[in-house]
């Protein structure tokens, strides 16, 4: 059974870290790290789908709102054309919180859902049913991502072998980091600002890199990469940006879990039924990964 993992009680927490999980007996065959890494995500995925079409095809009124937000009342149902805007929140204080979008969650806000109920992504906290389903696709999500041993690292080295994961965990890992960290260090900030923030990111993507077990020379020169790169992209293109909320992840793979996956003593190859399953769990990567999951607005509460 699973170790729950808890989050003590703070403004904004989700409430838990997760759960950890203990394998008594040794994994000694491919296959048995493809069915410990499919089967959980799998699962869960099967979970989610049932709750957000229960949340979707269960939508209260769009006046729903205004017993969360009674302030809303006062505009009508019109409220996003005010409420949302930069003078309002200033004025407000608090907090506007977004959440992104992904592919599955765009297909159910399409096609499964009453279009008079729909709720503003702003407010999707407040719908019970919609939010914990989409909080359980970027969870899943995340643990099928192609990289070390992670879920979907297990089902890729299930599929490719050690030498096939190396390379799709690698090149996953270079770009999640590249994404994550797109924008963060802007040629636009003050030199002051950027002369002590250049070298500590540099430093922190040769430590992300370090998880791709390389010399330290080529370590250090795939980090001047990424950071030359990235900075020239935002040089030429303002405002392009990643997802910095991704970065602590990002760091936590590569300097403590790994990139690679270690060989097993058994390496025979799955069934055809299995890399079916295999090849459903990366689908299910695809259409469950949000780029930007939840964006969040801090406001003072000063009027500009």
């Amino acid at each position: 059974m699973p170790y729950y993992i808890p989050v003590p009680f703070i403004p904004l927490s989700l409430g838990t870290f997760g759960a950890l999980i203990r394998i008594k007996s040794p994994v000694e065959s491919k296959l048995q790290h493809f069915d410990i890494g499919v089967a959980g995500p799998l699962a869960g995925f099967v979970a989610t789908v049932i709750v957000l079409f229960y949340g979707f095809t269960h939508l209260p009124p769009p006046d729903y709102i205004f017993q969360i937000h009674t302030e809303y009342a006062q505009y009508g149902l019109n409220y996003a054309d005010y409420v949302y805007q930069p003078e309002y929140l200033s004025k407000a204080g608090g907090y506007d919180i977004v959440i992104g979008k992904n592919l599955l969650f765009s297909f159910f806000e399409k096609f499964v859902r009453d279009p008079t109920r729909i709720p503003n992504p702003h407010e999707i906290m407040h719908y019970p049913f919609l939010f914990a389903g989409f909080l359980s696709l970027i969870f899943t999500s995340i643990n099928l991502l192609p990289i070390g041993q992670l879920d979907g690292g297990h089902v890729v080295y299930g599929l490719f072998g050690s030498k096939g994961h190396r390379m799709i965990a690698s090149f996953f890992f270079i770009l999640f980091l590249f994404f994550a960290g797109l924008g963060y260090v802007s040629p636009a900030e003050p030199n002051d600002v950027l002369i002590w923030k250049i070298p500590l990111f540099i430093g922190f993507l040769y430590v992300c890199l370090t998880g791709l077990r390389m010399k330290w020379k080529d370590t250090l020169m795939y980090a001047l990469i990424i950071f030359v790169t990235q900075f020239l992209l935002v040089r030429f293109v303002p405002g392009l940006h990643g997802y910095s909320g991704w970065l602590l992840f990002v760091l936590i793979i590569g300097r403590f879990m790994g990139v690679t996956h270690p060989p097993s003593r058994i390496e025979e190859p799955l069934s055809a039924g299995r890399q079916l399953i295999g090849w459903l769990a990366l689908i299910i990567f695809i259409i469950s990964f949000t780029p930007a999951p939840i964006e969040m607005f801090e406001f003072t509460g000063v009027t500009p």
